[in-house]
């Protein structure tokens, strides 16, 4: 069976690393400081789809090192709070906020999102999560905490579930799978009905599992070209691990064994 291998510490640990930022540029195209599935086109539609302007208010959970949360800050001009657990990407999220002239309108801070979120009663007017929730565990405690602090009248819900069962998935390639962190694994249709469930209205799903297989296989063909650089700063067990942990994903995605899907919907 598959031992744990750290992921999280050390892309945010080494967030100003060139090797870490031209892996991240040859993966996605350009450099978020993203450790997800999603691609630059999801990134590009993000804002539309949430409808964020100038005046919005938006809360996104998993905000890993913050780059993405302030190119929106920067670009819409709305506020933004991120929340992670990752003390290291909280810390270089909110040192980038500073450095951009950001601060005032985006902050990050250390959050355990599986307790109730720290805000009061309809905060924002809207949340996202990319490739996060299936880390967290209570689910359903988190889908209701996430309907209480958003404003009410058409507000925007947008997450990401890379983890959903399509097929037959072996235990060792569930390991593999898992061998980052904390996983769920949920069925086809448990996260509308937990969504129904919060008082969500208007569910919209769409199906992003190729897209996740390209993210998967240019990750590990781009770690693979700095496999020397990646040596020094990891060592072999965790370039090791890392690589079968791609190349996992992008086997059981590719033949759709695990799906990614990206979820919508409102408040009323």
């Amino acid at each position: 069976m598959t031992g744990k291998v750290d992921l999280y510490d050390s892309e945010y640990g080494n967030y100003e690393s060139d090797v870490y930022q031209q892996v991240r540029i040859e993966t996605y195209g350009i450099d978020f400081g993203q450790t997800s599935w999603v691609t630059t086109e999801e990134s590009t539609q993000i804002p539309t789809l949430l409808e964020l302007n100038s005046n919005s208010s938006v809360l996104e959970i998993g905000c890993g090192s913050g780059v993405y949360a302030l190119h929106i800050a920067k670009t819409i001009g709305c506020s933004i709070t991120g929340l992670d657990i990752n003390a290291f990407g909280v810390q270089n999220a909110n040192q980038l906020a500073l450095h951009r002239g950001l601060g005032p309108q985006a902050h990050f801070q250390v959050c355990d999102v599986s307790k109730p979120l720290p805000f009061a009663d309809e905060t924002f007017d809207a949340i996202f999560s990319n490739d996060v929730l299936c880390h967290i565990p209570g689910r359903p405690a988190l889908l209701a905490e996430m309907y209480r602090v958003l404003k009410p009248g058409g507000r925007r819900l947008l997450f990401s579930d890379a983890l959903i069962i399509g097929g037959i998935v072996s235990q060792d390639e569930i390991a593999t799978r898992s061998s980052i962190g904390y996983y769920l694994f949920s069925p086809p249709g448990e996260n509308e009905r937990l969504m129904l469930q919060a008082g969500f209205t208007d569910l919209e799903v769409a199906d992003t599992t190729g897209q996740a297989a390209g993210t998967a296989a240019r990750w590990q063909q781009a770690r693979q070209k700095y496999r020397d650089k990646l040596l020094t700063l990891e060592g072999e067990q965790k370039y090791s691990g890392l690589q079968r942990f791609l190349s996992c994903v992008h086997t059981l995605t590719q033949e759709r064994r695990l799906l990614r899907l990206l979820y919508q919907a409102r408040k009323a």
